[in-house]
């Protein structure tokens, strides 16, 4: 199956990035290669450094950008992007791209297991390395269990799955994405059933998040990104849920605070300047036309900062 990933508010990102010809930008999830592409286009003397954790998007990626010499495509996960930019010697860089959560490939590919639409060994793994969703499921206390549907999931019947879930797997173990998806909807209330959309929906985002260490990666990518952008450099994230998009909108603006001297201050003790400033105030939302294209992009929201020139005297 050939990797494809359709990029949500595409047109919107790559404007974000503010694209210079001689510029240095990284995306970080180079999933099908469509943004990275984008880039590419927009490069003369430029480079771009093009990163995926998942092996089978860095051979998709590396195929479409192979008459793009400005481009190199490397195989690591995107929170260690600073590391990888050292080594091809691209630092600072004037922007970088990151397009979080599961491609359009990993969920139309059955044999990956993201979906509970389709019978599959119970999988995950985005990097098709480590732990699997099998593996949690079929050896996680039942306290575990709910603590990851209820914090990644925000799963509501987050107890009633986890003890379904344990009972199931006393019979036999958990195998495929089926089994799951039945053992969910037999555990949740009647009403839960009869509500709009799969049941299982939130409890495959919840194990999907925990196998991949999606929040944790998040986190030290955006470090990694801001740390290695150049004055006036971009940063632009697209997030499809809550937890993603809270952890960007917070430590964005973090960078944008300046003072935080308690109000009844006369004047600054702490020194604290901006280092950043928001394009988006409030970020980007597809637009109604992009929402009937791509039913999937309905969650989507992107934020983009800039960093700014640091003050004299500014650690």
């Amino acid at each position: 199956m050939e990797f494809y990933h359709k990029p949500v508010l595409f047109d919107e990102t790559i404007k974000s990035l503010n694209i210079r010809p001689d510029g240095i930008y990284i995306d970080g999830t180079a999933g099908g290669g469509g943004h990275s592409l984008a880039i590419a286009k927009c490069l003369t003397t430029g480079r771009l450094l093009a990163l995926d954790q998942d092996p089978d998007a860095v051979r998709a990626a590396g195929d479409r950008l192979k008459d793009y010499p400005c481009a190199t495509v490397y195989h690591t996960n995107f929170s260690s992007m600073d590391e990888a930019a050292e080594k091809f010697g691209l630092v600072p860089v004037d922007g970088v791209l990151l397009d979080i959560g599961v491609s359009s490939f990993q969920f139309d590919n059955p044999e990956r297991g993201f979906s509970y639409h389709a019978d599959a060994p119970l999988d995950m793994r985005m990097s098709r390395e480590g732990v699997s969703a099998r593996d949690l499921v079929n050896t996680l206390p039942e306290r575990d269990l709910e603590d990851i549907l209820r914090r990644y999931g925000e799963e509501s019947s987050a107890r009633r799955i986890a003890a379904g879930i344990v009972r199931a797997r006393e019979q036999s173990p958990i195998e495929t994405t089926l089994q799951l998806a039945d053992i969910v909807r037999e555990s949740v209330p009647a009403a839960v059933r009869r509500k709009p959309g799969h049941p299982a929906r939130k409890t495959f985002q919840a194990l999907r998040i925990k196998v991949n260490g999606e929040l944790d990666r998040l986190s030290e990518g955006l470090d990694a990104a801001f740390s290695i952008l150049k004055p006036g450099g971009r940063l632009a994230v697209i997030t499809f849920h809550s937890l993603e998009d809270r952890i960007v909108k917070k430590r964005m603006a973090e960078w944008c605070s300046g003072c935080t001297c308690p109000p009844d201050f006369p004047v600054c003790v702490c020194g604290k300047k901006p280092r950043a400033e928001l394009i988006y105030k409030k970020g980007l939302s597809p637009t109604e036309q992009e929402l009937k294209e791509n039913p999937r992009s309905r969650s989507a929201r992107l934020r983009v900062c800039k960093k700014l020139e640091e003050t004299k005297g500014e650690e």
